[in-house]
């Protein structure tokens, strides 16, 4: 799976975050050092509607603004996640294709684990069809 990657800050939650994707998929880094961190919701928002990613992650300190940024971009559905739980629902439930996590407040270790949840679901929950398609 090719997954677009964009964070406006580095530290040792990007790095774990970096670290799993690269060990399991095709990263796209679309960001660049002193992009504006709503530049890197849009751009990572940009490639998996382009389908030149199946998926994106953003970082920034708390999520939240690269997730509106993504979100700006017609056919994205980014969500803010901070435990597995709700990264796995945001998948399943609504068919979310950008994860936003928070660089500054998620530990690498649970960062990671909300990544992988994340990554994990294959499909949107059927029964969530009509749901999903109204978010559209």
């Amino acid at each position: 799976m090719r997954i677009a990657f964009a964070a406006d800050d580095s530290n040792e939650t990007t790095a774990a975050v970096v670290r799993h994707l690269t060990e399991q998929h095709e990263v796209l880094d679309v960001g660049a050092p002193g992009t504006p961190w709503p530049d890197l919701g849009t751009a990572v928002g940009r490639a998996v509607v382009d389908g030149r990613a199946d998926l994106g992650v953003v970082m920034c300190w708390t999520g939240t603004g690269t997730a509106i940024a993504a979100n700006k971009v017609p056919g994205v559905r980014a969500a803010l996640a901070w435990d597995p739980w709700i990264a796995r629902g945001a998948r399943l439930w609504n068919d979310a294709n950008v994860l936003a996590m928070s660089l500054k407040r998620l530990a690498p270790d649970v960062a990671v684990e909300v990544l992988a949840a994340f990554l994990a679901v294959e499909d949107p929950d059927p029964a969530e069809s009509d749901n999903i398609a109204s978010l559209d």
